[in-house]
């Protein structure tokens, strides 16, 4: 009698899980040698990314610190508890529910220059850092300001004049600073989210270590230069190497010169970088507490002063208040700001980042409210700006 060769269901079940387990080495094999040859974070990385809070991304990344200022300047304070309840999605609703709902870390507002409000979730308070994502733009645009005040830098200069490396022989060669700052520059670098395309796109200017490689990589147009507004993360970045380069330091020193030290921020603070001693991610990586988030809102709120210090000049608050550009339909932009709808009535605008950190400033009512968070990309921000706007309605 012969012996039954065939394999056992154990022995199949087995085979597969060896043909399985050789399958993902491949794969997570050919995902590194990809990565490391694309100037890319690696497979470790991103999966540590993908399990980290948005509010804490920037531990991950190499940074350069800026420091507190030697003379800090606290924030008078006057507060007082939050309204019980203010509307929300066309309803009353509990005004702590609506900041748990949102997944608020920290939430500050300041009327007339104090702190009337402040509430923190658990495990956040006044001196836990977090990463700004966009609100970053915002600050860029307060240094070029400066720089163009000094005379130093104009809006008609073209990016190649500043970053002669860039210089491809095509429209992109015209390019402008004017452009950059209010998202007309066309460059072709997706504005996608998403996080199953880590390389491409702004996730690309997220996970590169060679921002100077992927930037010359992706100098492709969707539109004429000037022609129109479209809301694109490049442009930002392009600014921030543009105001480093011009003022010959790395972003985050001036940042501590320009603007920690004179607002008088109460703690260091960090600006990722593509690598360690590389340049700065300025479209989206600065990592402040509430506290010196909000003395960039003061700043801007004071016309630009800091007691009798004209620190950032007049006419630049004017030009970020007041909308030039439709970046996203029915959100007007000026100089990296945003007018959100219904600006019209309420002349509010706003220095805002994905997943919900916001810089709200409403000079008729003299309120500036920080919120940062760990919410939905895009999500609700028009009724969280309602709720910003009913607050600042109660500003005495």
């Amino acid at each position: 009698m012969t012996a039954d060769a065939s394999p056992t269901p154990r022995h199949r079940i087995r085979k597969a899980l060896v043909a399985f387990a050789v399958v993902i080495a491949l794969l997570v094999g050919g995902l590194f040698a990809y990565t490391s040859a694309k100037d890319m974070q690696g497979p470790t990385f991103i999966a540590r990314f993908l399990f980290t809070r948005t509010s804490d991304a920037g531990t991950l990344f190499d940074g350069r610190t800026i420091d507190a200022a030697a003379a800090e300047h606290p924030i008078p304070e006057s507060v007082r508890p939050l309204p019980s309840t203010v509307q929300w999605m066309g309803k009353p609703l509990a005004t702590e529910k609506v900041l748990k709902t949102t997944k608020t870390n920290s939430f500050m507002v300041l009327c007339r220059g104090e702190v009337v409000h402040e509430w923190y979730a658990e495990k956040s308070d006044r001196t836990r850092r977090q990463s700004s994502w966009s609100v970053a733009k915002s600050v860029v645009s307060l240094l070029v300001g400066q720089l163009i005040g000094e005379g130093k830098l104009t809006e008609d200069t073209r990016l190649v004049e500043v970053l002669p490396e860039f210089k491809n022989g095509t429209d992109f060669d015209t390019i402008t600073v004017a452009d950059l700052l209010d998202m007309k520059s066309g460059i072709d670098v997706a504005e996608d989210y998403s996080y199953f395309k880590p390389f491409s796109g702004v996730g690309g200017l997220l996970m590169t270590t060679d921002l100077v490689g992927y930037l010359k990589d992706n100098r492709g147009l969707r539109f004429d230069p000037g022609s129109k507004s479209e809301y694109r993360s490049v442009d930002a970045q392009y600014l921030s190497m543009i105001a480093s380069r011009v003022d010959g330091k790395p972003l985050a020193e001036m940042a501590k010169e320009r603007l920690w030290d004179p607002i008088g921020a109460e703690d260091d603070a960090v600006w990722s970088l593509d690598s360690k001693g590389g340049i700065e991610k300025g479209f989206a990586a600065l990592n402040a507490t509430p506290r010196d988030f909000a003395k960039i809102g003061l700043l801007v709120a004071n016309n630009g002063k800091v007691g009798d210090e004209q620190v950032v000049p007049a006419a630049w608050i004017k030009r970020i208040s007041t909308p030039v550009a439709e970046a996203y339909p029915d959100w007007m932009y000026a100089a990296q700001w945003w007018h959100p709808p219904g600006h019209e009535t309420h002349h509010d605008f706003m220095a805002e980042g994905v997943y919900g950190q916001y810089v709200y400033e409403n000079p008729a009512n003299h309120t500036v409210i920080v919120k940062l968070s760990d919410y939905g990309a895009e999500q609700d921000e028009e009724e969280l700006v309602d709720v910003f706007r009913s607050l600042a309605g109660s500003c005495t």
